[in-house]
């Protein structure tokens, strides 16, 4: 399986702001990958950049093994992209805009209404009639998704779907966007770390201007060394024995927590448990999460 993405070194100054200082990722086929970096960190000109929208100082970015030139049209034909605002004509109906978006990409009429009516379905809005000057942020966000997708692009890039959407309106694009990664490779950035580790396969943290964590969910999981295990005795004076058998251990709100706990570290604690006869509430291995890791990345 090869990459519809590759990014080498990627620099972009604005003035005397460094914003991107040699971004480096590749995104694989049939992938859902999270871009990750607070509000600022060049998550929105790394995508501009993707698409050709902004002349880079320096790297390259290769589509399907096809090199992106600033203002070239080349590799636009496998792409679908999606603003975080994105705007459209609110006379015309869902239907309406896609038909126009159809024509743009040179489709033949038959394929438009294929391919609209598979997307309308997709998105929730195939039996949406009214004009879309009365779309609520949600439903719009969900016909921005249909009309990145009308040309059954290779690389999905949606930056910030889901800023400002109430959670019901969140958990629909997601589910959206995870559906489309089936058919699609997807890249699409946030600060939302719930939304990425819902649907994510692959992360990348982008901060100071260079990606300092990316890959696999799982496999950044299981090699960060932050993985704890809580213990919560019924009997508050039984922590002090856990305590003295393990010392590394610490009290918080009369929990016993075991920071940097392998699997081997469980068992014993599992064990002593078990011989000294604690009566407990709670264990819990509780593995590393993705805030957890971002707010190391950023070092606070």
């Amino acid at each position: 399986m090869g990459n519809i993405l590759d990014i080498t070194g990627l620099c972009k100054r604005f003035g005397s702001k460094q914003v991107l200082n040699g971004v480096t990722l590749s995104v694989p086929e049939s992938c859902v990958f999270g871009f990750v970096g607070r509000n600022g960190a060049g998550k929105t000109t790394t995508m501009k950049s993707i698409i050709g929208l902004l002349k880079p100082d320096d790297g390259e970015i290769t589509i399907c093994g096809e090199r992106v030139t600033y203002g070239g049209a080349r590799t636009s034909r496998f792409t679908g992209y999606l603003p975080d605002v994105p705007e459209f004509y609110g006379y015309m109906t869902a239907r309406e805009y896609l038909s126009m978006c159809g024509k743009i990409a040179e489709m033949k009429p038959s394929e438009i209404k294929t391919r609209s009516d598979e997307l309308l379905e997709l998105v929730g809005l195939s039996g949406e009639k009214h004009r879309i000057k009365g779309y609520s942020r949600g439903m719009k966000q969900r016909l921005g998704i249909a009309q990145a997708l009308i040309n059954r692009p290779k690389l999905l890039i949606c930056d910030e779907p889901t800023s400002a959407l109430d959670p019901v309106g969140r958990r629909e694009i997601l589910d959206i966007l995870k559906d489309a990664g089936k058919q699609t490779s997807v890249f699409f950035s946030t600060h939302i770390l719930s939304d990425v580790e819902r649907i994510c396969d692959r992360v990348a943290f982008l901060e100071g201007g260079k990606v300092a964590l990316c890959g696999d969910i799982e496999e950044i999981r299981r090699k960060r060394s932050d993985t704890a295990v809580e213990v919560l005795p019924e009997n508050p004076a039984d922590a002090a024995l856990l305590i003295e058998r393990f010392p590394a251990g610490e009290l918080c709100d009369g929990c016993f927590v075991l920071k940097n706990a392998s699997g081997i570290d469980a068992e014993e604690l599992m064990r002593f448990i078990l011989e000294k006869r604690i009566s407990i509430i709670r264990f819990e291995r509780r593995e590393p999460d993705l805030e957890n890791m971002f707010m190391e990345v950023v070092g606070e």
